[in-house]
């Protein structure tokens, strides 16, 4: 099944290189082989041993006919493993998010400790171009590494100052935001792996359409915010249901990322599509960790 979400959707993600052996695929037998001559390249003239019917009863290079302890044990050795191939594996993509996370989170640090709380000019500039950088990546029919990082590191500046700033005003909001986010990773990945959720083509139809409603109402509250006109989306009982409303559409991204990342991993995917895979990740979760910080302020309005 094909993913809705734009990161994975691109024209060749998570797809086989050219040539590349994987499930599904059939291929020739070598020029040479016993098995060469035979219909679409199967059955064995010969019975197991592939050189019991040779004019001179030899391997190549003269090296005598195989025992049958032998070809036990060519037939019984174990296949080359995901490493040996160069595919992408689970443990590929949580090193990669991992390092996307910690260069997401040191940028942040530093604008914690170095800008001063009433600066808004270098996290809205940074703001600015990590969402530029995010769109030029998902659009980029290559994966590149550097950019996945230097978008982190120009989102987690950003999220960093505004954090700060929430947290002078409302002490504790940041940890309360990192937990908040931390959960809801944790329970969407425990449903996913349990079956509570499945990611079929009508759950992706109604989250999709959900998600695209949510952003619409988004970029128009920021242009009637704009002309001084603001919907006050993020005050009272109003802006509660919205904070939720957004943290349920970052968990239901989560779930097409688990859902692409596994598929991605049956159908062997090369191993640098696991940068793809981190990238999808950290932006659902930067999703859902500035709704959450919207939702606590909400909660925490008359503090």
């Amino acid at each position: 099944m094909r993913s809705s979400n734009p990161v994975f959707s691109r024209e060749g993600s998570f797809t086989r290189e050219p040539g590349y052996a994987g499930f599904g695929t059939t291929q020739a037998p070598p020029a040479g082989s016993p098995y060469a001559n035979q219909p679409g390249g199967q059955g064995n003239p010969y019975g197991n041993n592939p050189y019991a019917g040779s004019p001179y009863g030899q391997q190549p290079q003269g090296q005598g006919p195989l025992t049958d302890e032998q070809l036990v044990e060519m037939y019984q050795a174990p296949s080359a493993g995901p490493l040996a191939t160069g595919r992408m594996t689970l443990d590929d993509v949580v090193a990669r998010t991992a390092m996307t996370l910690l260069t997401l989170v040191a940028a942040g640090a530093v604008a914690w400790f170095v800008l001063p709380t009433e600066n808004y000019g270098y996290a809205t500039g940074a703001s600015l171009i990590a969402l530029v950088v995010g769109l030029f990546i998902t659009f980029k029919p290559n994966v590149s590494p550097a950019l996945i990082l230097v978008y982190a590191g120009l989102q987690g500046f950003a999220l960093g100052a505004m954090t700060h700033f929430l947290n002078t005003i409302w002490e504790g909001i940041a940890i309360q935001a990192v937990l908040g986010t931390a959960a809801v990773f944790a329970a969407m990945l425990l449903a996913y792996k349990s079956g509570r959720i499945r990611v079929t083509a009508r759950y992706q139809r109604i989250g999709i359409a959900i998600g695209m409603g949510f952003a619409i109402l988004m970029l128009v509250n920021v242009l009637a915010g704009v002309f001084g006109s603001g919907l006050n989306l993020w005050q009272g009982p109003l802006g509660v249901v919205v904070g939720l409303v957004g943290i349920a559409i970052g968990a239901f991204y989560l779930s097409l990322d688990f859902s692409e990342i596994e598929r991605a991993i049956a159908q062997g995917a090369p191993q640098k599509e696991a940068w793809r895979a981190a990238f999808g990740l950290t932006l659902s979760l930067v999703w859902i960790y500035i709704e959450m910080l919207r939702l606590i302020a909400s909660l925490r309005g008359d503090d």
